[in-house]
């Protein structure tokens, strides 16, 4: 059977190796629990201000909370400097409270709530404006309150032209006008594709530059761009993933299952901050320079609002093996939750990195297949349909650690079906002694 191990960073090895640690939270917590590191969060943002600083670009970088709904990683936000992107109250009240000042969030989303707008009116946050009616009751809401609201315009991507977000060009003309307004600021637009495409935002980030141009020679201010998420994670070896890809079929899956909505590319040659770089150094559709060079050029300060990125290394999850039950040379494993904590089914697909098998007693080697169901009667409750080759026989009582999970897969599709609680998120920070074992605490978030 194909193996696809996934990346491991020096904090998840280190995490892997205090598998008594592991087994302990497991035992007291009751049930499957997510593990949260900060580290690689850190790191990650670390990496993306390198990417700007490189290429000379004033940037910043604004965490998307959609990604993950831990109270952690807006909390490392904070100390970090970074914005948060929001798309809802509840989002936008649990980032102010993590200590992130109003000024440094953009509320995006489609069509949002009055008391949305209210809130990101009086905390001064920047707000992605989808639609005329939208701005319109921007505009009033501001005015009411005596304020005024920064705006960023949000373009309909051309190569897009079906999608139900953003302002054709008809439309950023009429919001231009619009914003002539003085309960409004025009500090620019942005757009978000979906894919990873690098060309393709390069030269939609080339547009921003241009219309940003536009608008100041009609006396707007406009001087930021955001060109969204979209940085890919680079979950697998690129050996791994071909030989995967290349090898994979039908019959390596528990009852022969086929994905309709295929799966996440596991392996990018481009990624995260790198996948930034690249941006930058494109040279956008009708332009003779790069992306930076017209950035520095027209004075305009480039938004990022990565999510998985961020979090790439910078979680795990955990479940428990209560039952195995043998099956035409395999094994199905039933563990102590549901796919609901692994997003990726319930897309029509799977995430594929191999899970860690912690043994909890001395095991038979392997390999051994197995797939891996959930504690509950539905038959396409299915963490891993996949037959993996563990290196040794599940047995009840081992640990299955699903890697690099942070990044929508934990908390995206969860609920309390068959009244299973939600899994708990586990905050695990390096000892403050070398030797001693990691420190743990419940994340805030409830």
């Amino acid at each position: 059977m194909p193996s696809l191990p996934a990346r491991q960073a020096p904090e998840v090895r280190d995490l892997l190796a205090a598998g008594p640690l592991l087994h302990e939270l497991s035992h007291g917590l009751g049930g499957p629990y997510h593990v949260l590191l900060p580290g690689p969060f850190d790191a990650n943002a670390a990496a993306f201000r390198r990417a700007f600083t490189e290429a000379g670009v004033n940037g910043r970088i604004y965490y998307a909370k959609k990604a993950n709904k831990a109270a952690l990683y807006a909390e490392r936000a904070a100390v970090l400097g970074l914005g948060v992107d929001v798309a809802s109250t509840g989002e936008l009240r649990e980032t102010l409270a993590a200590g992130v000042p109003g000024p440094d969030t953009v509320v995006t989303g489609p069509a949002k709530s009055d008391d949305l707008l209210r809130v990101a009116v009086l905390q001064g946050a920047l707000v992605a404006v989808d639609a005329l009616d939208e701005l319109d009751r921007l505009a009033r809401t501001a005015a009411g309150l005596g304020r005024t609201a920064r705006v960023l315009l949000r373009r309909l991507p051309p190569a897009q032209p079906h999608s139900r977000f953003g302002l054709d060009p008809a439309e950023l003309d009429t919001a231009l006008r619009r914003c002539a307004d003085a309960a409004l600021e025009l500090e620019g637009f942005g757009f978000h594709l979906s894919g990873y495409d690098i060309p393709a935002r390069a030269d939609l980030a080339g547009e921003l530059v241009r219309l940003c141009r536009h608008a100041r020679a009609l006396g707007l201010r406009a001087d930021r761009i955001s060109i969204g998420g979209g940085f890919p994670v680079d979950y697998a070896d690129g050996d791994d993933w071909r030989r995967f890809t290349e090898e994979q079929r039908p019959g390596h899956y528990h009852a022969g299952k086929t994905f309709s909505g295929g799966f996440y590319p596991y392996h990018s040659p481009v990624a995260g901050a790198d996948a930034l770089r690249a941006i930058l150094a494109a040279v956008p559709a009708g332009r003779t320079s790069p992306l930076a060079a017209l950035l520095r050029e027209a004075g305009v300060t480039l938004l990022v609002e990565p999510g998985r990125a961020l979090l790439d290394q910078a979680g795990c999850t955990v479940f428990r093996v209560q039952g195995v039950k043998e099956r035409d040379g395999y094994a199905i494993l039933t563990v102590d939750g549901s796919s609901l904590s692994l997003s990726e089914q319930w897309f029509e697909s799977e995430f594929l990195p191999d899970p860690v098998l912690l043994p909890g007693a001395p095991a038979a080697p392997g390999p051994y297949e197995a797939c891996v169901g959930a504690a509950t009667c539905l038959e396409s409750d299915m963490l891993t349909w996949r037959r993996v080759p563990f290196p040794h026989r599940p047995a009840v009582g081992d640990l299955l650690v699903y890697l690099n999970t942070a990044g929508y897969q934990m908390d995206s599709n969860e609920s309390p079906f068959h009244e299973l609680p939600l899994p708990p998120k586990v905050v695990v920070e390096p000892a403050p002694q070398p030797a001693a074992r990691p420190h743990w605490r419940l994340d805030r978030h409830p």
